[in-house]
C-alpha cells in the first residue's frame, strides 16, 4: 500500500510543477512571438510589494521540493537561486521534478508523525507533526505561489486557463 503522506503530497507537487512549467513555456513562445521582452514577464508583480514572478516560481519548487524531502526524511536539495530566463526555470522545475521522481513511497512511512522543525535555533523556529506539516504549512505556501504565477501571467494577457493552471491529472 502507498503512503498516504506521499499520495497526499509528492503527486500533487509533480502535477503542479509540471502545469507551472507548461504555463511558463506558454509566457515564453508569447513573448517571442510578439516582440516583448521576457524579463516584462519574468519581473512582473501584481502589487509593488510582492514577488516578481521569477522569485515565485522559484519559491513554489523550493516548497515542493522542501516539503517532500522532509516529510521522506532526506536532505533537502539546494537552488541557488541564480535563474534569470524562462529556460533556466524550465532547468530548475525539470530538476525539481526529477528530485521528486527519485523519493519512494516507503520513505514516506511514517511521515504523517515525523518532527518538523523548521528555522530551528531562532526565535521563529516551529514544530509541526509531519501531517500538520503538510496540510497547514506545506500545501498552502506551495499552492499561494503557484496561484500567484498563474495570476501574473494571466493578468499580463497570457492565454491561459483553469485547464493550464491545474496540468494532467
Amino acid at each position: 500500500m502507498t503512503s498516504t503522506m506521499y499520495m497526499q503530497s509528492v503527486p500533487v507537487f509533480k502535477q503542479m510543477l509540471s502545469a507551472m512549467k507548461a504555463v511558463l513555456a506558454k509566457a515564453d513562445s508569447h513573448a517571442t512571438a510578439h516582440a516583448i521582452e521576457p524579463a516584462a514577464y519574468l519581473q512582473a508583480r501584481l502589487f509593488p510589494d510582492m514577488f516578481p514572478l521569477l522569485k515565485q516560481v522559484q519559491i513554489a519548487a523550493d516548497f515542493a521540493r522542501g516539503v517532500s524531502a522532509r516529510l521522506a526524511g532526506v536532505a533537502v536539495p539546494a537552488n541557488d537561486a541564480q535563474e534569470q530566463t524562462f529556460a533556466d526555470l524550465t532547468a530548475m522545475l525539470e530538476e525539481s521534478l526529477l528530485f521528486l521522481d527519485s523519493l519512494q513511497p516507503a520513505q514516506f512511512d511514517a511521515a504523517d508523525e515525523r518532527e518538523i522543525v523548521l528555522r530551528p535555533g531562532t526565535p521563529k523556529e516551529r514544530k509541526f507533526s509531519g501531517r500538520a506539516y503538510l496540510a497547514h504549512y506545506g500545501l498552502p505556501q506551495f499552492f499561494f505561489h503557484v496561484t500567484t504565477v498563474y495570476a501574473i501571467l494571466r493578468h499580463n494577457g497570457i492565454q491561459i486557463g483553469k485547464k493550464d493552471y491545474m496540468g494532467a491529472y
